[in-house]
This record gives C-alpha cells, sequence and structure tokens, in this order.
C-alpha cells in the first residue's frame, strides 16, 4: 500500500518531535533518488539547519532519516555536500577518453580493401595500406598506411567494419586425441572388434534404453548388450562383461566418433587391458560397416523398433546373454567374403555359399585356432 504524506504542515521543531515520537512502529519512503535530494534540500532550507542548535540538529537527522529511509551516516554525507556544493545531485565525473585517429571512412575503407582482398592476415593488410598510399598516391589511404598489425584487428571487430563487411568461416573440426583414426588391419587373427550403439526409440519425450553390438571383424563373432544410459554409471560395466564374453582374447577396439565410446574412461577401461583404441576416419563408410549391417540384420531383426522403456534394460540384457548371442553364435550362419583380383587390378568382395558357416565353426577353421582362446578355455 502507497501512503502519501504532506509535510507542510509542519514547520517547527516541537512538531517535529511529536511526529518522531507518533510514528516509531512505521516506516517511510520518498520514491526516487531524485525526489529524496530534492526534498532534503528543501527542508534543510525550510528549518534553517545550519543556524540550529546541536540538539535540534540531531533532531531534524533523525527526521530525514525517518522519511527517506537512509542511514544517519548517508544523511551527515548529504548534508555536507549540499554545504560544500549547494545542491544535491549524483556527481558526473569526467571520463578519460582517447582521440579517436581512425574516422568511420577509414574503417569502411579497411572493409573495403579486406573486401577486395580476401581479408589477409594482419601484417599483410598493413602493407597493402601502405602501398596504397606511397606507391599508388591514394590519399584516402594516408592515415590507415601507419595503422599498426594489432589495431588492424582491433578495427575489425568494430560495429562500422563488420556493418561494411561480413566474414564467415567454416566450423573448426574438434581435435579428440582419444583413439586413432585409422582401419584396423587384424591380418587374420580374430579379437579385433567392431563395435556400435543402437538406441531402442523414444516415446512421448522418454528415452528408450540402448543396445552396445560388438562384432569381431574376422570371426563375426557378436555379443550384443544392453543398458539402461549410455552414460559412464551405465556403459562401463556393461562393456566390460561385453568385453569379457568373447572366447578370444581383444587385441582391437573400433567405434565410430560418437562420444560413448571417444572418451577418458573408455580409454583408460581399453588401455587397462592393452586393447588397441581405434575410431573411424572421415568420409570412409566402410570403416564401421560390418557392426551397422549387424544393426539391422541382427539388433533391428530380432529386438524391432520400437520403444523399450530404460527400466527394461536388465530384462532385455539377460535375454541377450542366454539366449540371444547363443543363437548368433553358434547357429546362425553368416556369409564370409572371398577377396579376387580382377584384370584391371581391382579387389572385388564375394560372398560363395560354401564359406557360409557360424562364427564358432568360423574360429574353429582359423589355422592354430586354440591359440586364440582365453587361458583355460577350449572349443568343447
Amino acid at each position: 500500500m502507497k501512503t502519501h504524506m504532506n509535510d507542510e504542515q509542519i514547520q517547527t521543531m516541537d512538531q517535529i518531535r511529536a511526529f518522531l515520537a507518533g510514528s516509531e512502529a512505521m516506516e517511510f519512503s520518498v520514491e526516487g533518488t531524485a525526489a529524496r535530494y530534492g526534498w532534503i534540500a528543501a527542508t534543510l532550507v525550510k528549518f534553517g539547519y545550519w543556524t540550529c542548535s546541536k540538539h535540534k540538529k540531531g533532531l531534524l537527522r533523525c527526521y530525514l532519516g525517518k522519511i527517506t529511509g537512509y542511514s544517519r551516516a548517508q544523511i551527515a554525507r548529504l548534508i555536507a555536500d549540499y554545504r560544500r556544493r549547494g545542491r544535491l545531485g549524483r556527481r558526473q565525473r569526467p571520463r578519460s577518453r582517447f582521440s579517436k585517429r581512425y574516422t568511420a571512412a577509414d574503417i569502411r575503407l579497411l572493409a573495403h580493401t579486406d573486401e577486395v582482398h580476401g581479408t589477409l592476415s594482419g601484417p599483410t593488410t598493413k602493407k597493402i595500406l601502405e602501398r596504397e598510399f606511397e606507391v599508388y598516391a591514394h590519399s584516402a589511404y594516408e592515415r590507415l598506411a601507419g595503422i599498426s598489425v594489432a589495431h588492424v584487428y582491433n578495427l575489425r571487430k568494430g560495429v562500422v567494419y563488420r556493418q561494411r563487411h561480413q566474414q564467415w568461416t567454416k566450423t573448426a573440426p574438434v581435435q579428440v586425441r582419444i583413439g586413432e583414426r585409422r582401419k584396423p588391419d587384424p591380418q587374420g587373427r580374430p579379437g579385433y572388434l567392431r563395435i556400435d550403439s543402437v538406441h531402442q526409440g523414444d516415446l512421448d519425450g522418454l528415452k528408450g534404453l540402448y543396445h552396445l553390438n560388438a562384432v569381431d571383424e574376422v570371426t563375426q563373432f557378436e555379443i550384443v548388450a544392453t543398458v539402461e544410459r549410455i552414460a559412464e554409471a551405465f556403459l562401463l560395466p556393461v562393456l566390460q562383461a561385453l568385453l569379457d564374453a568373447f572366447p578370444f582374447v581383444i587385441r582391437g577396439f573400433h567405434s565410430d566418433n560418437g562420444g560413448e565410446y571417444v572418451n577418458k574412461q573408455v580409454a583408460a577401461l581399453l588401455n587397462k587391458l592393452l586393447i588397441e583404441f581405434t575410431k573411424s576416419r572421415s568420409r570412409r563408410t566402410n570403416d564401421n560397416a560390418l557392426v551397422e549391417g549387424k544393426n539391422g540384420a541382427v539388433v533391428r531383426k530380432h529386438l524391432g523398433y520400437a520403444h523399450i522403456p530404460q527400466t527394461y534394460a536388465t530384462e532385455v540384457n539377460a535375454f541377450n546373454q542366454r539366449y540371444l548371442n547363443p543363437y548368433l553364435n553358434f547357429h546362425r550362419p553368416c556369409f564370409f567374403p572371398e577377396t579376387i583380383v580382377d584384370a584391371k587390378g581391382k579387389q572385388r568382395k564375394r560372398y560363395p555359399y560354401d564359406r557360409m558357416m557360424t562364427p564358432y565353426d568360423k574360429l574353429k577353421s582359423l589355422p592354430n585356432a586354440e591359440h586364440f582362446l582365453k587361458p583355460g578355455l577350449t572349443f568343447e
């Protein structure tokens, strides 16, 4: 509630004393700094503050503080300021400003020069400006001819320059020093995995669970695991179990450039297990094509595209371990390519029927296959 007060009836110190005694439980406030200053100055003149006794001055200061809400110290400072300057108000201190050497026309001329030459480096631009004035005698470049390299960059940041000349640069690629960008070379040995994640759909803004699909490049031995989310707390334990589920020693781990795998936590896990970490190269779609093909032919075929809530991750992962993974590795035949070099020297891959076998059979068919198994594990 706003209360408007008219103090014209208060003319004597006795009235001020009575007002203060009767308004102890009330608070007053004059809105606006300018209005407070004006009222304080008028009140000081009205009661002749500088001719009053010490007791009356103290009474008047209490009155000023009650109405304005200022502290005793602030009231004392304002009174001293009014006595010294003859008025109250904010003092505007003069600011130190450097004089401008280059005008708006000079900046527009710099922008035009950059537009013509393609926005070169600062030293190159400075040399061009000097030559425009000294060699070609263009008087418009007289001030710009003496500009420093650093100030070229300063003027380019200004509003006048950007209104005259806009430049766009391509997005710089993010350099993540985790993993090596190259295609792994297993040289016929099992243990080089291709891994990818498959999201099980969204529904009404709720995320579904995620599948981790890992495929060995040589034998096509495949392990599918399911996690609630691909955050560190959910991913790392399941990823460790996924690596342990393969019957042979893991030597390589290849993924795309997704952040769920290219991070310090996964890199530390692989480094502890002495597993080589590689990631796909730019514009090389075949680097991770094996596991991406399995995403559609296996994961989507058996688990579908429909949304599965994250709360069912444990049950789906148990289904993978008990039924899906044994079926994929011991009972589902896979094609294995045969590379043929044609007359022109081009390599072509063929998939003959007689080379179709299960991943388990493919592993057994490798030369010295027993040496690739983990210690204490046999084919039986």
